[in-house]
């Protein structure tokens, strides 16, 4: 006998295993960041102030970059909202630095390319809706 309660909850889980993917590819695809930054994120951990310092290495290119350190650090904090970065943890607790999560690497290992790929108008308008007034 089929349990329903059982075949309901996993699909509802790969419902929101679906979107979360989604929307963090989406996040990937709309900011400036190009795929050496996340390749980095993942190796050696990065923090906002050395990446704003380093234009050149981690901005797609066509993009404005980035005013400030802080203007970094938001996006930083929006990539972990969404489950792609996440804080280092030293023996001292979180640390400034990033890292990829397991969801940022498999997002990455599924399409290479998918930072380099850039969204479309309507995507980008419902990025920053998103963004400006995430579910909570």
């Amino acid at each position: 006998m089929v349990d329903l309660a059982s075949v309901a909850m996993t699909s509802e889980m790969e419902l929101l295993d679906m979107r979360s993917k989604k929307r963090a590819a989406q996040a990937m695809r709309c900011l400036r960041f190009d795929t050496r930054f996340y390749t980095d994120a993942q190796t050696t951990g990065l923090n906002a102030e050395s990446v704003w310092q380093q234009a050149r290495q981690y901005c797609l290119p066509g993009c404005s970059w980035f005013q400030r350190a802080d203007a970094v650090e938001a996006d930083f904090r929006w990539l972990i909202t969404v489950g792609v970065l996440r804080r280092e943890v030293d023996g001292q607790g979180l640390t400034a630095k990033i890292r990829l999560t397991p969801l940022g690497r498999q997002l990455l290992e599924q399409s290479p390319g998918l930072p380099t790929q850039r969204a479309g108008i309507f995507e980008r308008l419902q990025h920053n809706l998103r963004r400006l007034w995430p579910r909570q």
